[in-house]
């Protein structure tokens, strides 16, 4: 009895390293991209706050320590209307910092009924929210992407870029990085989320679990220079579909431009 108790214990010991360690074990990615900006930008990305094992705290200390400039947020904020008392102490911390904040809407807030829930949220809170339209940041150009999906009606590209100066770089957020494999437009960097880093880091995960073809070339965490674009993918805060997480740990990413 109580070699079958040690081994129970050594099982659940094993679960939580490899399951739910890495859903609290922040990683903050440190990234260089040569835009000639002389700025920090914080990108945030997949909060899913119904399923975040990262405190507010937490945020608040990273916002204090690396004092960034602007802080991005991609997406995917929430699900349910009910999550928003979860979701306000993490908008709270953003607001309190005074740090310039932009958000854009992921495929899982549109499940918030009506969306504008969500959008007048993060208004509260001083975060402004771009869809399919840009902002002059005098050094650069912000352009926000509606949500993106092959039979999206939410993303509308000609309209997001539609008289962008074409004399300071620009930077996109958008959701879906797969978006990019759409864009003929010019821009620097597009910072996304959506894909959590595989969130589940088994081989050939994306020819099985569908999440468009950047997923399934290997593209789906990390900087990479796409057809002459930089595109930064962030592996997500928070978690998907089952609370767990298998060799890709949370992050946070600061990315000096």
């Amino acid at each position: 009895m109580v070699y079958i108790l040690m081994l129970i214990l050594l099982l659940a010991l094993l679960f939580y390293i490899f399951f739910i360690l890495p859903t609290q074990w922040l990683k903050l990615e440190m990234i260089s991209v040569p835009l000639g900006l002389n700025k920090k930008i914080l990108h945030l990305s997949d909060l899913h706050v119904e399923k975040l094992r990262i405190s507010p705290k937490k945020i608040e200390t990273i916002i204090q320590k690396e004092a960034p400039d602007f802080i991005v947020l991609t997406g995917d904020f929430m699900r349910r209307n009910r999550s928003i008392s979860l979701l306000e102490p993490y908008l709270t911390v953003i607001q309190k910092s005074n740090v310039p904040a932009y958000a854009i809407l992921g495929n899982h807030d549109y499940l918030v009924k009506p969306v504008t829930v969500c959008m007048d949220l993060l208004k509260k809170y001083d975060i402004t929210v771009l869809r399919n339209e840009w902002l002059d940041l005098e050094q650069f150009v912000l352009i926000g992407l509606d949500q993106y999906h092959a039979r999206s009606l939410h993303i509308d590209v000609n309209r997001a870029f539609e008289n962008v100066p074409t004399d300071k770089p620009s930077i996109v957020m958008a959701h879906d990085p797969n978006i990019i494999k759409k864009l003929n437009q010019k821009f620097d960097l597009m910072l996304s989320g959506h894909l959590h880093g595989k969130q589940f880091n088994i081989p050939f995960f994306f020819h099985y679990i569908k999440k468009g073809p950047l997923a399934k070339e290997g593209i789906y965490k990390g900087l990479h220079d796409y057809n002459g674009h930089y595109l930064y993918i962030s592996k997500g805060i928070g978690q998907s579909g089952y609370n767990v997480r298998f060799g890709v740990r949370s992050e946070v990413a600061i990315l000096h431009v």
